[in-house]
């Protein structure tokens, strides 16, 4: 161990006449401890609502659309391409357009989309997201989400009504399944039934509105996007999650910045702190200084001293931050003790997701923020004249 580490574990460790330092000291790390764990669970929780809202929405939903003005007259054709295309890991056809729900006397628009029901399994989760009934559509079968359901009283078996948006003609349905994605708009607006039922409904006989299609890794679907716009070309107009989705997720990764910078504040309040210590320690410890001077010991070596002593106080406290920020994690997202109204957020507890890169980011920001605020105290210590410090000694 170099003397000058020594003597800064010694300043940190050793009791001090002045009580008040001590305890400057102790708020200091405290300060630090609380900043750095308040920040590893907000943005955990931040991480967790946004990898929870990613997962709704691409379940009810394709990785990337393709579609053409007037319908897709070649379906088999666009699959059979699609087939033998990297990353891509299923593709269905689909309609989607807007219709008329009516239940007794009551009457509302919503999306329908006409599904291959075979395909869709390998395209959307919606299977998995069915709290009653199955995916097995026939030409009368109808899904419907749980809160269209709820709104008009409505369950397995019960027979409704579609009204065509161009010809004004009633389909009449059996309800199939119902299904709860999680996502309010989707479980209110989004019906599904088979293909061919949707063709009858919107008048597109042999031709379906676009391609849904899934990728092995989701977050590929801009590049394939690209690659299948630039080989499929005009008058194919190909989407993918993300682009639909931009002004969302962007809106979430700024709110999670700026929570980043609320919180962090408690960490930089908490190095003012410590730039007080360090300052008050320079001048209960100008003796000390002054003895090191005259045995030979450099302005640099001086600095280095009270940079160390900066640098343990700000570890302690982010060690002990950090510990107990992903202790508190780990104890959220196993025993999930915190609930949410299910009504409102449509998760039943709060959601948690640790990712080591922000646990790092944290971290290295609460020890760069402490170093600099060990800065100005070092360097007043390093400029002491040996001389004037022991004169009246």
């Amino acid at each position: 161990m170099k003397w000058e580490l020594f003597i800064s574990w010694r300043y940190f460790t050793a009791k001090r006449k002045e009580r008040f330092i001590s305890f400057i000291s102790l708020i200091s790390i405290l300060g630090i401890a609380l900043g750095v764990m308040a920040l590893i669970v907000v943005i955990s929780v931040m991480n967790g609502f946004d990898k929870e809202l990613r997962e709704r929405i691409v379940g009810v939903n394709p990785h990337i659309y393709i579609e053409k003005q007037g319908g897709i007259d070649n379906p088999q054709e666009l699959l059979a391409l699609l087939d033998d295309t990297k990353d891509v890991v299923g593709a269905s056809p689909f309609i989607n357009g807007q219709a008329l729900f009516k239940a007794g006397e009551a009457v509302t628009g919503v999306m329908l989309r006409g599904i291959d029901p075979i395909a869709e399994r390998k395209v959307t989760g919606i299977e998995k997201y069915l709290t009653a009934g199955n995916l097995d559509l026939g030409g009368e079968d109808i899904i419907i989400g749980s809160e269209l359901a709820r709104r008009f009283y409505l369950n397995l078996g019960d027979r409704i009504s579609i009204i065509s948006p161009s010809r004004g003609k009633t389909f009449d349905f059996n309800i199939a399944g119902i299904f709860t994605s999680g996502m309010y708009e989707y479980d209110l607006n989004l019906v599904l039934t088979n293909i061919s039922a949707a063709q009858k409904i919107f008048s597109l006989q042999g031709v379906v509105g676009g391609i849904g299609v899934r990728l092995d890794n989701l977050y590929k679907a801009q590049a394939v996007r690209k690659a299948l716009q630039n080989r499929l070309k005009a008058p194919y107009w190909v989407r993918d999650w993300m682009g639909m989705n931009k002004n969302l997720f962007s809106a979430l990764k700024l709110e999670k910045t700026t929570m980043f910078v609320i919180v962090a504040l408690i960490v930089l309040v908490a190095c003012f702190n410590i730039a007080g210590h360090l300052i008050m320690m320079v001048m209960e410890k100008t003796k000390d200084i002054g003895i090191l001077k005259a045995i030979g010991a450099t302005n640099t070596a001086i600095k280095k001293i009270f940079t160390l002593e900066g640098l343990i106080l700000g570890f302690s406290g982010t060690a002990l931050g950090a510990a107990g920020g992903l202790l508190l994690c780990y104890l959220l997202k196993t025993y999930e003790f915190i609930s949410l109204p299910p009504d409102i957020y449509y998760i039943e507890s709060l959601p948690v997701e640790m990712r080591w890169i922000d646990s790092i980011i944290i971290i290295a920001s609460a020890l760069t923020i402490t170093l600099l605020a060990a800065v100005y105290p070092a360097q007043a210590a390093a400029k002491l004249n040996p001389a004037d410090t022991l004169r009246y000694e």
